[in-house]
């Protein structure tokens, strides 16, 4: 009997299924034919895989058990976007977002269920961490998508922090950007991470991918009010590893602020903003506050949101407003799974 727990093929990189040829008796050159069935055909049943001997079918049909899964629950908004409920093997829901828009179609995915960052002004950080997701979980997000095959984006800011799971990401990067894997350019992905420091240089180091920086408050006493991971890794140290990389050419460094009225949007946080960031090329998204059950932040009226928006483009940091899309579903991160949480 298969269990949660049982091994897949799905998810592996060439050195681990050349280790598994070796297992099996099979030519080193037979780890790229798995490959290619995987990631290529995205066929994880091994008696498909027609150009492997018969008993070797047999014996990984036996061995490993099915990744890919399709989503259990969809809700669309009225602007189109798709809010897609995934389960994982162990149960536990996880959240994608398929935002549509004229040239891109970008997926919003999840790499934990759960998250054990805290951040206050989050619906996933009240949940707590339930599971690091395997690459092959986070895999399945897009590979079972029923629009997978419009994707142009994808962005790694769904529920969970993707620094707490750093080897699991890596890997699903890995497959994504791979010739041998999916193909993608790294330009595609972004990776969303509140600052884990002791991780922050090794995707930087390992990958290619664009980077998100969940800044929300420049001054550390009040983003550890609301971001209890400042007191381990303050974004001053944050910003000081990136100054060590090129954001010029190959790859762009942003930074998420979710804007809530009153708290961080004023002069001073656009001084200390301009101050933190000076001589790093990069982007400010400011984001609306979608609000979450109990919360005590709320967002400023649009005109606040410009103003805000327009002091820091005059002091010359490229800054946008992000298009909400999602509200009426839900789609902020973490509210889909804690409904369906207190559902179950």
């Amino acid at each position: 009997m298969k269990t949660a727990n049982q091994e897949t093929l799905y998810g592996k990189n060439p050195q681990q299924l050349a280790a598994l040829c070796l297992e099996e008796g099979l030519p080193r050159f037979a780890a790229g034919q798995i490959a290619r069935w995987l990631y290529k055909r995205h066929t994880e049943d091994p008696a498909q895989m027609t150009d492997l001997p018969a008993a070797v079918r047999t014996r990984l049909a036996q061995r490993f058990t099915a990744a890919l899964s399709a989503p259990v629950r969809v809700s669309e908004s009225a602007d189109g976007t798709r809010k897609y409920l995934f389960r994982t093997r162990a149960g536990h829901p996880i959240e994608s977002a398929y935002i549509p828009e004229a040239e891109r179609a970008t997926l919003c995915v999840s790499s934990q269920a759960g998250c054990r960052m805290g951040c206050r002004f989050c619906a996933t950080g009240r949940q707590g961490l339930q599971q690091s997701l395997p690459a092959e979980e986070i895999l399945n997000q897009i590979v079972s998508l029923p629009e997978r095959d419009r994707l142009t984006n994808l962005v790694f800011m769904g529920m969970g922090e993707p620094l707490d799971n750093t080897d699991e990401v890596l890997r699903s990067l890995e497959i994504l950007t791979a010739e041998w894997g999916f193909g993608w350019s790294p330009k595609r992905i972004t990776v969303s991470t509140a600052g884990v420091v002791p991780q922050l240089r090794r995707l930087l180091d390992a990958t290619k991918v664009h980077l998100a920086v969940s800044l929300h408050n420049p001054f550390p006493e009040e983003r550890a009010a609301i971001m209890p991971v400042e007191r381990a890794w303050p974004v001053a140290e944050v910003v000081r590893v990136l100054r060590e990389y090129d954001f010029t050419h190959q790859r762009r460094v942003s930074f998420e602020y979710i804007v809530l009225s009153g708290l961080n949007d004023t002069p001073r946080h656009v001084r200390e903003l301009c101050r933190l960031l000076n001589g790093i090329p990069c982007r400010i998204n400011l984001i609306r506050f979608h609000r979450i059950p109990e919360s005590p932040y709320f967002s400023p009226p649009d005109e606040e949101m410009i103003r805000f928006r327009d002091a820091l483009t005059a002091r010359g940091i490229q800054t946008t407003i992000r298009a909400s899309r999602g509200e009426d579903i839900q789609a902020a991160c973490g509210l889909l799974s804690t409904q369906e949480k207190a559902r179950q």
